[in-house]
């Protein structure tokens, strides 16, 4: 049918927002294409889930809904994925680039002899003309980093279908559709599709850590660079944030230096965050890592160099030493503030 396919993650009837990301931008696909999206959720206890991905704008569901399915497990899942991939012949297909994500999407595209582009930041649709002189029409463009992030490549795959990617959190847009439209629910025969070895494995024991550091939810973040020039100097930045009501982030450049844990490292190697307010304190602003901050709302930046490349996407700049500004904006919070 060629439309496009989001894989949607579901984990005890929470949808993942990567998931809801995957269906704003499959949205925006869709629409450039004149084509459907759809989505694709397995699990147990699915009641009502696919008013959601109605919601943020999937044109059909299909949903297999057994108990077998939940908690996630590779062979089912893929064979479920594989199988109705073969019959809808999609010509885009999606999925977060998670755990879970980076486990099915490469073994549903080997199953399917289709290419896979992982971890990109970014999708668009654009036309393409090889060495031959051939022309391709409304291919994927996957953009993701490369060589370390210190290139951007585009990614195509002209010859086979789908057109598979991994996207990495937070880097699209989330945002429901303005009108909604009830769609069509397809319920997945899923015994149809397994095999007797998709069960070979079996879940004794499940452990799940929680995350000690969530910057990707934070309204504020406060982040901090090589420029700090020590670990000690990031307390600080600490103190700063629990005032706002903030986390504390850092570039990859700090987290080399030993000045902070790779959970806080916001960046193409990071985490990409979209929150109201970002401080950068002593971070230059290379392209690795501003890509995973500069769709922030608001962005101060407080560098020593006024010509840091931070200051061109700050809404506002402050040209100091970090060690003097910080100290006096918490000061002065703390003094107009109760």
């Amino acid at each position: 049918m060629n439309n496009i396919f989001v894989y949607c993650e579901i984990e005890n009837g929470v949808t993942a927002d990567v998931s809801l990301e995957l269906l704003t931008k499959g949205r925006e696909l869709a629409n450039r294409l004149n084509c459907k999206l759809e989505a694709i959720a397995l699990g147990h206890k699915l009641e009502g889930v696919e008013n959601l991905l109605f919601d943020y704008g999937a044109d059909v569901v299909h949903t297999a809904d057994d108990e077998r399915l939940s908690p996630y497990r590779t062979l089912p899942h893929t064979a479920i994925v594989t199988g109705v991939f073969r019959e809808e012949n999609p010509q885009i297909a999606l999925f977060g680039a998670t755990t879970l994500g980076r486990d099915l999407a490469p073994r549903v595209s080997s199953a399917l002899k289709s290419g896979l582009t992982a971890d990109c930041t970014s999708l668009e649709i654009g036309d393409h003309s090889d060495s031959k002189g051939k022309e391709y029409k409304d291919l994927l463009l996957q953009i993701r980093p490369a060589f370390g992030g210190n290139i951007i490549a585009t990614i195509i795959n002209p010859d086979n279908r789908p057109q598979m990617a991994t996207v990495r959190e937070g880097v699209m847009r989330k945002a429901p559709v303005t009108n909604p439209k009830q769609g069509e629910v397809k319920r997945i025969q899923a015994d149809k599709y397994f095999s007797d070895t998709d069960f070979a494995v079996s879940i004794i024991e499940r452990h799940i850590e929680e995350r000690k550091v969530d910057i990707k939810g934070a309204p504020i973040i406060v982040s901090g660079g090589y420029g700090m020039g020590s670990r000690e100097n990031f307390g600080m930045l600490y103190e700063l944030a629990a005032l706002l009501g903030g986390e504390v982030g850092a570039s990859r450049a700090a987290v080399d230096a030993g000045f902070a844990e790779h959970a806080r490292q916001v960046g193409q190697t990071g985490v990409t965050v979209r929150p109201k307010l970002y401080i950068a304190c002593g971070i230059s602003g290379q392209v690795q890592h501003t890509a995973g901050m500069q769709e922030s709302a608001m962005i101060i930046a407080i560098n020593n160099d006024p010509k840091a490349p931070i200051n061109q996407i700050a809404d506002y700049t402050v040209t100091g030493d970090v060690s003097d500004v910080v100290p006096k904006m918490i000061k002065y919070y703390k003094a107009n503030t109760k």
